[in-house]
């Protein structure tokens, strides 16, 4: 009775195997120098990405409302004196009031002193060209600055994550054959785990490309328009007729300005 009572009981499964700890914090804990290295240098990698981000869409965002409220008071003012007086008052805050007041003081200062330095040789025309241009050249310099990290970071990246999986399955494989009863179990995890490494460097790398191609193509837009706000200057300042233009020619200017014409720079 006892024999068929007990043959009669169900059989107790085996308790499953600790499945053991997988994961990218555990991939990182286990990882020697080269591995923890490459991880801090990827996420130092992303803050920087993400802080130059952030500061150049703010300053991008407050320079173009700065600009468009100094264009606005520039083609309703009634002559360059007006804008100067506009300048003084509140100061060359964006690129375009920066370059308008560069290129008045240029031609005030050759038109009283004349060619005093080898700098200012050549005509009035000639010296406010050349200053007009330096100043365009110091406006796209700020505006390029940063794009350099966020070309370098969208570049390395993938590879510093590429590397960091080498560095942890080269490491797993060795783990694995210095050790008894080689299962697809025992390869999959720290494999897996080495495998983050690259798709960190993807994280990293994908938002630091698309900011440097957004940020290069509104940075060429908006010099577009400086280079022909520059030429509508120009003419302005070398045809004398900035205190007394015509209606029509007034609103010749200001046709072509926003419709945002290309207009060629002035031969040197």
């Amino acid at each position: 009775a006892l024999h068929s009572a007990a043959a009669a009981l169900p059989a107790v499964a085996p308790a499953p195997a600790p499945v053991p700890d997988m994961g990218f914090l555990h991939f990182v804990a286990q990882s020697d120098f080269v591995g923890k290295s490459l991880f801090i240098i990827l996420i130092l990698m992303s803050l920087v990405t993400w802080y130059l981000i952030l500061v150049k869409v703010g300053s991008n965002i407050s320079m173009r409302r700065r600009s468009a409220d100094f264009l606005n008071k520039f083609w309703n003012a009634s002559s360059l004196e007006q804008v100067e007086h506009e300048i003084t008052t509140h100061g060359a805050r964006d690129p375009f009031s920066h370059l308008a007041s560069h290129a008045m003081h240029a031609q005030a200062h050759h038109n009283k002193f004349g060619a005093t330095k080898l700098e200012e040789a050549g005509s009035s025309s000639d010296f406010v060209t050349r200053t007009m241009r330096k100043v365009i050249d110091e406006e796209t310099a700020k505006l390029e600055n940063g794009l350099t990290v966020l070309a370098s970071v969208g570049s390395t990246a993938p590879f510093v994550g590429l590397f960091g999986t080498v560095w942890g399955v080269y490491h797993a494989l060795v783990g694995i054959g210095l050790s008894d009863g080689v299962t697809i179990n025992r390869i999959a995890g720290p494999v897996g785990e080495a495998l983050i490494m690259t798709g960190l460097g993807l994280a990293v790398a994908i938002p630091a490309v698309l900011a440097y191609n957004t940020f290069v193509r509104n940075n060429r837009v908006y010099l577009s328009r400086l280079d022909a706000f520059a030429h509508d200057l120009f003419a302005f300042l070398t045809t004398g007729q900035q205190v007394a233009l015509s209606d029509s020619k007034v609103r010749a200017l200001r046709r072509q300005h926003g419709n945002g014409a290309a207009v060629q720079r002035g031969s040197e």
